[in-house]
């Protein structure tokens, strides 16, 4: 599906969080720039209100939103770094999006949502299996 623009990006994806409850797991994948962070960030703003602040994790790596976790795993270079940063505590428990998930692929759920975007100039290709 294309989106022609971030805002649509952020409909689609305050829509897409009516469906999530806790114990889901959302894994973002596309290259640096794609809308992954935005994509979360619009789940998160739905499901804990449109005023809530919700920055980036690239360099804190995990952040907490009462019962939602955002997980950017851009810098983590193991799979041990993924119990230090709670990744395993918070699947199952909460509302789990991840951002550059690859190096967690051997503990995602089974029914992990798997969400692919796609830059193309202002707006985005998206695909969600």
């Amino acid at each position: 599906m294309f989106l022609e623009n971030v805002e649509k990006l952020q409909k689609y994806a305050a829509d897409f969080a009516k469906g999530l409850a806790p114990g889901a797991c959302v894994a973002l994948h596309g290259d640096l720039g794609a809308g992954k962070t935005e994509f979360a960030r619009a789940i998160i703003r739905a499901l804990r209100g449109a005023d809530s602040v919700v920055p980036s994790p690239t360099f804190t790596i995990a952040q907490e939103y009462g019962g939602i976790s955002h997980f950017d795993l851009y810098r983590v270079k193991s799979a041990e770094e993924l119990l230090e940063i709670g990744l395993p505590d918070a699947l199952g428990r909460d509302i789990v999006l991840i951002e550059w998930p690859e190096i967690a692929w051997d503990i995602l759920p089974e029914n992990t949502v798997h969400v692919y975007l796609e830059a193309k100039g202002r707006g985005r290709e998206i695909t969600v299996k």
